[in-house]
């Protein structure tokens, strides 16, 4: 049996493996002592459901699939994508989840929160749809989940953000909202009415209500895919899933008031400019490096030739390989990008106090394959959502770089999408999206720390 063959069995039967920063053959020259090491949460177990493959003491519940009927009468729509959760202010047993869909234009009704022919459309006032459209309305946006962590159960969940496109990812404010970024730039005409590329700002909320879909202009018009917040400063980053894409920052003029407008500013690696961060034809930028980096304030950023990260790199901005995931934690801003690196197989980056750092590129999908959304957990792990070929996981990469396997999707090859922790750790919500199914996992998150 070859070497690569073995490692898979390895794998397969361990349930765990460990990198840090020195790379795929360290692992290979440690596979024999890895059955001693206490990272992870053990070998996963084949689900009978066939939905999801846990390890040993952990369970899902579903607690959305699309098409189901919500509490205000629509339907969950289709394609469920990033999510991130909130305390409720009535409730400590509650929490509030807001989730994206990611919808694509001239997608039949039936995917969407109005069901066959959007025969409840009627129900909804004109203000509160983004874009009714030329010939369909677009069926992005998001839904509110109201769910009670002890009793596993949902209160309720209802539309909460509508007329949108692809609303890919995003991400949760300090101030208890959510920030949901269309991942499409659509001009006027053909099948839309209003211009597409914005983010939206959707309030946490137990009551059900649709938000007034005003589009934060100043944040920029681009392939949005997330976004995070750095709660000390209010600034605002972002990715842009590209292949050429850029990360950019939104100083808002007034802290926490993203309508109010701000500057918009993309990274640049200082005494380097225009960099080329991929390493698809040579390794430029070594796992474990770490360079300053400065910011480029952009111009015209309404952008109607949709090539702010054209223009930016030639003004001296650094590209990324799709930039996708992205979330704070402790200091830091994480961020996917999913074919990074010379197999394209995917790239973690951090950010941290003006500096960024490659955190980690195994270029190797048996550890990590094209890593798309993702999120930290209380104890610092990164959880992340795999978005390559075949099987699909959810991966765990500890602050010192080993990886894990927490689940796998054995209902299909769809990949998982925007995981989340509940407030108090206990629960990681995360969809398998072209399933349209949301699910809700407990289990023993302290073993196997070290």
């Amino acid at each position: 049996m070859d070497l690569i063959n073995t490692r898979r069995n390895f794998i397969q039967n361990c349930g765990l493996y460990t990198i840090g920063f020195s790379g795929l053959q360290a692992l290979l020259a440690r596979k024999t002592n890895l059955k001693n090491i206490d990272y992870g949460y053990g070998p996963l177990i084949k689900d009978k459901a066939k939905i999801l493959d846990l390890p040993l003491g952990f369970s899902y519940n579903i607690i959305g699939k699309a098409g189901d009927k919500m509490s205000d009468g629509f339907y969950i729509p289709d394609k469920a994508d990033g999510m991130a959760t909130f305390p409720s202010s009535r409730n400590g047993d509650e929490i509030i989840l807001i989730r994206n869909h990611e919808i694509n234009p001239l997608a039949f009704g039936s995917s969407g929160p109005f069901g066959r022919g959007n025969k409840k459309i009627s129900s909804v006032s004109d203000h509160l749809i983004y874009d009714k459209g030329n010939m369909l309305p677009c069926l992005g946006g998001t839904t509110t989940v109201v769910y009670n962590t002890k009793e596993k159960k949902v209160v309720r969940q209802f539309l909460s953000l509508v007329g949108t496109l692809r609303n890919c990812a995003g991400g949760p404010t300090p101030w208890n909202s959510w920030i949901s970024c269309e991942e499409v730039v659509m001009g006027v005409g053909g099948p839309c009415k209003k211009d597409h590329g914005w983010c939206f700002e959707v309030p946490a909320s137990e009551q059900a209500r649709i938000t007034p879909p005003v589009p934060i202009k100043a944040m920029g018009r681009f392939n949005h895919e997330a976004i995070a917040v750095d709660p000390h400063t209010g600034d605002v980053f972002m990715t842009e899933d590209r292949n050429e894409g850029l990360i950019y920052k939104f100083i808002p003029t007034i802290k926490n008031e993203l309508n109010k407008g701000g500057i918009l500013y993309a990274l640049k690696i200082k005494n380097h400019p225009s960099f080329d961060t991929r390493n698809w034809s040579n390794i430029e930028f070594e796992s474990g490096q770490v360079e300053e980096v400065e910011w480029i304030k952009m111009a015209d950023v309404e952008s109607p030739k949709d090539d702010l990260r054209f223009r930016g790199f030639k003004e001296g901005a650094a590209c990324f390989a799709r930039g996708e995931g992205m979330w704070y934690s402790r200091g830091n801003i994480y961020f996917a990008c999913t074919n990074g690196g010379p197999k394209k197989r995917g790239q973690i980056w951090r950010i941290n106090n003006e500096k960024l750092e490659l955190f980690v590129e195994p270029n190797d999908p048996d550890l990590v394959d094209n890593c798309d959304n993702l999120t930290v957990s209380p104890s610092g792990d990164l959880f992340i959502c795999e978005d390559g070929k075949g099987d699909q996981y959810i991966d765990v990469i500890t602050p010192n770089g080993e990886i894990f396997k927490l689940a796998k999707n054995s209902k299909s090859s769809s990949e998982l999408s925007g995981p989340t922790f509940s407030p108090d750790g206990s629960t990681l919500f995360v969809n398998i999206q072209h399933d349209g199914l949301t699910l809700a996992i407990t289990g023993p998150w302290e073993r196997g720390k070290t």
